[in-house]
């Protein structure tokens, strides 16, 4: 391992919240902040990848889980090269985030995009909160599908508070840096 070798394990952020929560801005925020520091990071983004690598997954909860086990082995493999890895993912069940965090080891930051279900359902970015309403979308999380929020996530972001992206971003940096993970 790459990473073993140069004594560095850079963390895995894997943040969590509904759907509109703000997870996928926060983690280009964050993957920009730290290029801009000379790191290398990666976004593992729940969109996109339902789109590649799981895309012959439904959102039944068997697949909801096999879908973060993917993502979690996916981050693990890059982490264990030296490259920081961003995760933004729903990921809606308690017990698939600890199979994550078993996997990772140390280094796995849970980060909880706490954003209420009425901001995300206002923001809506992809329309998907009108579509479960007006009946076209089955089994969605947060409305006919359940979101178990994290009871001890390391890091709790209020979405409700009005804090800027920048903001949240700087708490996150902040923790890296408490954490040793930047210099």
């Amino acid at each position: 391992m790459r990473s073993v070798q140069l004594a560095e394990r850079p963390p895995v952020i894997w943040l969590t919240g509904l759907s509109g929560s703000g997870k996928s801005t926060l983690a280009k925020h964050l993957q920009a902040e730290l290029a801009g520091l000379g790191l290398a990071a990666v976004t593992l983004d729940g969109d996109e990848l339902r789109n590649g690598l799981c895309r012959d997954l439904s959102f039944s909860s068997a697949d909801r889980s096999e879908n973060i086990r993917r993502v979690g082995e996916v981050a693990r493999l890059f982490r264990d090269t030296g490259v920081y890895v961003i995760a933004a993912l729903i990921s809606p069940f308690a017990k698939d985030r600890v199979v994550v965090r078993e996997m990772i080891g140390d280094g796995f930051l849970e980060v909880y995009v706490d954003t209420p279900l009425a901001v995300c359902e206002f923001r809506d970015p992809k329309g998907l909160y009108a579509r479960v309403r007006q009946g076209e979308l089955k089994e969605f999380t947060g409305l006919s599908s359940p979101y178990e929020s994290p009871k001890t996530p390391d890091i709790h972001l209020d979405g409700a508070t009005g804090k800027s992206v920048k903001e949240h971003v700087a708490v996150l940096l902040a923790v890296l840096q408490r954490q040793g993970y930047l210099v």
